[in-house]
C-alpha cells in the first residue's frame, strides 16, 4: 500500500506516495529518477549507494523509506551548484579518479561527508574514511589525490 511521505531531496521537498517498506535507493532511482546513486551489493557493504542523510553518510540500500519522513537526503546530483561541479566532482574528473564509474558517486558522497567533518584530511584519513567504499577498478591512489585537491579547493573558497 502506498502511503504519503515527505522527504527533502537535494534541497527540494518531495511528497511521495510509496510503499514505506521500500529502500531509499529504490525510491531515489525508480520514483525520483535520480540514477547517480548506484545499486551495488544491496547489503550496505560496497558503498555505491552512499547518500548524505541529514548530513551523515548512509547506505541508501539499507534505509527503509518509511523511517525517513521529514529527513533531508543529499545525493550525488545534489552536490553540484547548478552547472558548477562540486570541488570533489571536478577533482575526480581532473585526476581520472574513475574508470568504470560505478563506485564514483558513492566515493564522492562519502568524501563530501569526510570533508564536512575534517576539511584538511591527510592521505591516511582519506583512506580510512573511504575504506568501506569499494572500487572494482583499483583507482584508490587517484581517488586519494582527488580528495586532497578538493580539500585544498575548499580551504581556498572553492567549496559551497
Amino acid at each position: 500500500m502506498a502511503d504519503p511521505i515527505v522527504i527533502h531531496v537535494n534541497g527540494e521537498e518531495r511528497r511521495l506516495a510509496v510503499d514505506l517498506d521500500r529502500t531509499l535507493l529504490e525510491v531515489l532511482r525508480d520514483e525520483l529518477g535520480l540514477h547517480g546513486t548506484k545499486y551495488g551489493c544491496g547489503e550496505g557493504q560496497c558503498g555505491a549507494c552512499t547518500v548524505l542523510l541529514d548530513g551523515n553518510e548512509q547506505r541508501s540500500c539499507q534505509l527503509v523509506v518509511g523511517t525517513l519522513d521529514g529527513r533531508a537526503v543529499r545525493t550525488i546530483e545534489g552536490l553540484a551548484n547548478g552547472d558548477r561541479l562540486h570541488p570533489l566532482q571536478q577533482a575526480f574528473l581532473d585526476h581520472g579518479a574513475m574508470q568504470c564509474g560505478f563506485c564514483t558517486s558513492g566515493m564522492i558522497v562519502a568524501a563530501a561527508a569526510l570533508l564536512q567533518r575534517n576539511p584538511n584530511p591527510d592521505a591516511a584519513a582519506i583512506r580510512r574514511a573511504l575504506h568501506g567504499n569499494l572500487c572494482r577498478c583499483g583507482c584508490y591512489p587517484r581517488i586519494v589525490v582527488a580528495v586532497q585537491q578538493a580539500a585544498r579547493a575548499g580551504r581556498n573558497g572553492g567549496d559551497r
